[in-house]
């Protein structure tokens, strides 16, 4: 009963309620049938008893007893077979209406499911607007419409200043990294100064990609801008291209196989998507190691080097979350590649999941639907 879904389980309790009300009739007819009817007893006469028609025909009190209880018998049985059958057959009826009565009635909480389905952080901007009389349904509606007002309102307040809080923070970090070039580029510039201007431009360079990472992560969770068809496995090959100085640095081999796939979505982001999963790859590997890159139905990227723990997976996705050891250096990266990675999928209405890798490391597949 718990696996049926909420009308089928209004259709059954309607029948029963109905089949349930109907024997209560059925009973309380068979009573009064079975009370008014005449009894047998009440004919019986050791006297003659005549019988209309034309001719001199008697019927004794016996007889006519007899006649009369047979009657009433049949009368009893018919009834309560004429009676059970008309109670299956409107009992039938009745889950039947009641079935598309509740299609009607439960047709706006079909409404309100499938809104929340579409909803998404980079889409709040669906409503319910249920139409109909002031009543419970149509109160709930309205209720999780005003929560949707304030969410969007939230949301919308969030990214604003995040995207704010970056574009205010990008003018100090490019003063301060001008004015420690210039301090190093003295003559008179001491070995001490030399080193902590370095210090302080990689200190730099980091603040720089986290405000950076900050705005296209703000970026895609307001969605697309605009939309068009991408080629993913001619942006994962030039992405690859781009990346070949940095894994030969690093002694890391790049493997490559691309099929072609056209998706719908805004190409810039795309490739923001796939420089952050290589990128990533190639950074937290194993000297010798190699990354694999893959687009047939879904793009896959996967490293080799350490094992990553499976309980640690989920929280990859979190901005500013590492995993220990190597990940945990601030030179590497800001912590939030993989977060822009799940923000444009699923700006693109795709997702993406990590696994670990078979010859350690990490496996991350992303689906993006195709363009039709």
């Amino acid at each position: 009963m718990r696996n049926l879904s909420l009308r089928t389980r209004f259709s059954l309790m309607f029948g029963a309620l109905f089949l349930l009300a109907g024997a209560i009739l059925l009973l309380v007819n068979y009573v009064l049938v079975a009370r008014y009817l005449p009894e047998a007893s009440t004919f019986t006469s050791s006297e003659n008893t005549p019988v209309a028609g034309s001719g001199p025909l008697h019927v004794s009190g016996p007889d006519v007893a007899q006649s009369i209880s047979e009657y009433r018998d049949s009368a009893v049985q018919t009834l309560i077979v004429v009676s059970g059958f008309a109670l299956l057959l409107t009992g039938a009826l009745a889950v039947l209406l009641g079935w598309l009565m509740a299609g009607r009635v439960l047709q706006p909480v079909h409404a309100i499911t499938a809104t929340a389905r579409r909803l998404e952080a980079g889409n709040l901007d669906r409503r319910i607007n249920l139409d109909g009389p002031p009543g419970e349904l149509k109160e709930l509606a309205d209720t999780f419409d005003t929560m949707l007002d304030r969410l969007a309102t939230s949301f919308d307040s969030q990214r604003r200043f995040v995207a704010n809080a970056s574009h205010e923070l990008r003018t100090p970090l490019a003063v301060q990294r001008t004015l420690v070039d210039v301090a190093m580029a003295e003559e008179d510039a001491s070995p001490d100064l030399r080193r902590l201007g370095r210090q302080l431009l990689v200190t730099n360079e980091r603040s720089e990609r986290i405000i950076e990472g900050l705005l296209v992560l703000a970026r895609s969770d307001q969605g697309l801008a605009s939309s068009g068809p991408v080629r993913l496995d001619e942006v994962a090959d030039h992405v690859l291209d781009s990346m070949s100085g940095l894994a030969a640095s690093r002694g890391v081999t790049l493997h490559r196989s691309l099929r072609p796939k056209t998706v719908l979505g805004e190409q810039v982001l795309l490739e923001r998507l796939v420089t952050n999963l290589v990128h990533n790859a190639i950074l937290y590997n194993s000297p010798g190691g190699s990354v694999t890159t893959e687009v047939d139905g879904a793009l896959v990227v996967e490293n080799t080097g350490p094992p990553v723990p499976a309980e640690a997976l989920p929280g990859l996705f979190e901005p500013f979350r590492r995993l220990t050891g190597d990940r945990t250096s601030h030179a590497n990266g800001a912590g939030l590649g993989l977060s822009i990675v799940r923000s444009i999928a699923l700006a693109h209405d795709g997702s993406v999941r990590a696994d670990p890798g078979t010859a350690g490391g990490l496996r991350v597949t992303v689906d993006l639907p195709e363009a039709p």
